[in-house]
Formats: C-alpha cells, structure tokens, sequence
C-alpha cells in the first residue's frame, strides 16, 4: 500500500525522530511511504484561535496536497483531529458547505499512526522490543476527538519486553490543551503537575503518547522536577528493535 505522511509542524521542528519512526515500522511492515513536500502546516492554531478563514485556508492546501493520495498517516491525533473534525464544521460556520464536504472526503483518509496499524492493517505485533516499564497517556485529541483507546495500548501490549502500567485517572487532561496552556497557563501548569504526580506513581521509567506536543508540556515540568522519566512518542516506541539504543 501507498501510504503519504503527513508529519505535522511539531514534529517536522522539534521532533524528527517520530515520523522517522513511523517510516520505519510502514516500510518494515511492506509498505511503500511517501512524503509530500508540499505540506505545511494544517492550521490547527488558527481554527483553535478562532481564525476560521485563516485555517480554512490551510485546510484547502492540504487537500490539494494529498489529493492524490488514497491513505494520509500522521503521527499527531491533535492534527488528525483537525483535519477530520475541525475542517468542514469551520467551514459549515462560514457558509460554505460545497468546501465542507470535499473536506469531509480527505478528512475520511486521514488517520492517526496507531490508528491506521490497528484498525486499517488490522497489526497487534510490529515486532518492536523496548525492555522498560511504560506509561500511556490518552491525549484529549486522542481519546475524546478519535475515540482512540484500546489501539496504541494494544501495540504496546504486544512490544517485546515492555511493561505497561496504567496511570491512575489516565483520561484526565495534562493541560496542555495548545492555546490554553498559553491564555491559562497557572491552571495549566497546576493540570501538569497533577498528572506527572499521577505518571510518577506509576513507576514507570517513559512516558507515551500520541502526541509529541503533550509530552512537551508534561516533559518539561518532568525535567524541573528531575524525575527521570523519558518522553516517547508511541511510534518511536513501536520502531525499536532488540540491540538498538537504550533510553
């Protein structure tokens, strides 16, 4: 299967490594990725900040960009959500409802990474091993936009020499939240401190999710609070192989 990346603003700045990952699981799994260089950002902080047409905008060059494309993968679910939630209901809002369906079509071949393994491909077992005790967080795009919860955590249940511990109240927010953590970031930063307390718990020695930007939040009031614990994204955690590096 062709299959194009769409490897999202954050990702492509601060963390290359995820899509690399994602690359590597897909192709060792006989599956040919392609990445169109075209692609910016989706426009998520401007729908988020009330800029619809701004968005839109973008919404109608990622559209263009991935026309050609039967299946879109991404490893980000806040970016997933937003093509697939955010898109045509901004564009309803403004009026325009022949944009909003042809924006519906692209928003039903987007998938989140985990997503398109478990449910697409229908794979438990990509044949990753990664000897640590892991945590997983539900991001809110993750759990509440996509309605993923069982997917990620049954890759990771099939990942040689993981243990996967569950965090108490795990389907509360990090604060994070993109613009939030920005207009409200004492509350936000109060979220933050309540969930690492609850990862903490855990014992675990890395912290998952499936999206890089809440691992950024929660990442750094980890390292203010010198715990130790590693930040991964999902997909890195799926391409580990035995003998590769150590966390």
């Amino acid at each position: 299967m062709k299959v194009a990346l769409f490897i999202t603003c954050v990702n492509d700045g601060l963390f290359p490594n995820t899509p690399q990952a994602v690359v590597q699981v897909l192709e060792q799994l006989g599956h040919d990725v392609i990445f169109p260089t075209q692609q910016t950002c989706c426009g998520q902080m401007h729908l988020n900040a009330g800029y619809r047409q701004e968005g839109l905008h973008l919404a109608e060059r990622f559209r263009a960009v991935f026309s050609d494309y039967d299946v879109i993968v991404s490893p980000s679910a806040s970016c997933v959500g937003t093509v697939r939630d955010l898109y045509a209901s901004s564009a309803r809002s403004l009026g325009n409802e022949p944009l909003a369906l042809e924006l519906e079509e692209v928003g039903r071949r987007t998938y989140e990474f985990s997503e398109f393994l478990a449910q697409v491909l229908k794979v438990t077992d990509v044949g990753a091993s990664f000897h640590h005790t892991v945590a997983y967080h539900p991001t809110c795009h993750s759990l509440r936009v996509l309605g993923l919860d069982e997917a990620p955590k049954m890759l990771l249940r099939h990942v040689q020499g993981l243990e996967l511990v569950t965090i108490p109240e795990e389907d509360a927010c990090c604060g994070f939240g993109g613009m939030f953590s920005i207009k409200n970031s004492d509350t936000s930063v109060a979220m933050g401190r309540d969930k690492l307390a609850r990862i903490r718990s855990t014992g675990a020695d890395v912290l998952c999710a499936l999206d890089n930007s809440c691992l950024t939040h929660i990442g750094g009031l980890s390292s203010r609070a010198k715990t130790g614990i590693k930040m991964m994204h999902v997909a890195e955690i799926l391409a580990s192989r035995e003998g590769g590096p150590r966390v």
